[in-house]
């Protein structure tokens, strides 16, 4: 009787764990205070793009913040309002790496992207890019650079 009691509750205790890892999925940060490293830095920075969360993704921009695109190179003012230019539809991030060396992440990555700038619609595109953050005073996360290269078509082959 003691013995089947105890089988009863490891199988219950067996299922209930692979309940908790099949119907919860993933928890996919979207606010600053998820954070837990490089990638939840990135896709809480993107979700905020996405959002048009301004004010908030200003504070997270470090006062040198330099952006690198195929347009060319902007400081914080100037990247503020080519981001507010940005609607995105969709976007996602794969092959996301992310180094830390003291209080600094390097994180590189592919962004795909679909959506409009300067309400002109965005072929989709992916991105290989890279963005460095630095922790500040009250462990605060800013960013000090971003860069995005189109990816050619035959990097898709070299993966």
């Amino acid at each position: 009787m003691f013995r089947r009691a105890i089988t009863v509750a490891l199988v219950f205790t067996m299922l209930a764990s692979l309940l908790g890892c099949t119907v919860w999925g993933e928890h996919k940060p979207t606010v600053w205070t998820d954070i837990t490293g490089g990638e939840s830095l990135e896709k809480v920075f993107w979700h905020e793009v996405q959002a048009k969360h301004w004010s908030d993704l200003e504070t997270r921009l470090a006062p040198n913040f330099v952006l690198s695109i195929p347009t060319g190179t902007f400081d914080r003012a100037a990247a503020i309002e080519h981001f507010k230019q940005l609607d995105l539809h969709d976007y996602s991030l794969g092959e996301l790496q992310s180094q830390l060396n003291g209080n600094t992440y390097t994180v590189t990555y592919l962004l795909s992207v679909r959506g409009e700038i300067h309400a002109k619609s965005i072929p989709p595109a992916t991105f290989r890019s890279m963005s460095v953050w630095q922790r500040q005073v009250r462990e605060q996360w800013v960013m000090l650079a971003h860069s995005a290269t189109p990816l050619s078509k035959s990097d898709d082959s070299g993966k």
